[in-house]
């Protein structure tokens, strides 16, 4: 009986210790609002201005195309009537194989628009991600979570979030760019 103060004292210690550790190592769980970080970083707006520009140069080059196709459509019309049944049929198809065309090429160029918009996303992701690696090895994060609205972190608490913090490093490297 009289062993059992210093065993209470003992086990008291070790609850202390096992608070202590694992207080020091929640303290290393934190997380990054990944969509804040995308529409935040400065290279996303300098890369999406770019991706738009080309973009709406390949759709105008399309709308041209088609505003050639329905031109073509309507001298069609005007003329159908003084055309033989031979140059009617001719002229439809023609103007048949012109559409095909036309959106066989609309179709690749939506399709190239959408590689390019995945590419340019891709980009701007594996800088994040580049960045925020680094930036957990510097200051001694186990782990850090990817919080991108999707359920995947339905709570933490404000101290645990860096996403500003990270923001700010990620602009700055890339403005010294």
């Amino acid at each position: 009986m009289k062993k059992m103060p210093l065993y209470a004292a003992g086990f008291a210690v070790l609850l202390s210790i096992i608070a202590i550790y694992f207080a020091k190592s929640s303290s290393e769980l934190v997380y990054v609002d990944v969509n804040k970080l995308i529409t935040g970083y400065s290279k996303t707006k300098v890369a999406k201005a770019e991706f738009d520009k080309k973009a709406s140069l390949m759709k105008a080059n399309v709308d041209s195309l088609i505003s050639n196709w329905q031109n073509e459509l309507k001298n069609y019309e005007k003329e159908r009537t003084s055309l033989s049944p031979k140059e009617l049929k001719l002229k439809q198809e023609l103007l048949s194989n012109k559409q095909q065309q036309i959106n066989g090429y609309q179709e690749a160029i939506q399709k190239k628009i959408q590689e390019e918009d995945k590419k340019v996303t891709q980009t701007v992701i594996n800088d994040i991600n580049d960045y925020i690696k680094e930036y957990g090895k510097d200051h001694n994060y186990k782990i850090i979570f990817g919080a991108s609205g999707g359920g995947n972190i339905m709570y933490a608490d404000e101290s645990t979030d860096l996403t500003e913090e990270v923001l700010k490093g990620l602009n700055a490297e890339y403005d010294e760019k």
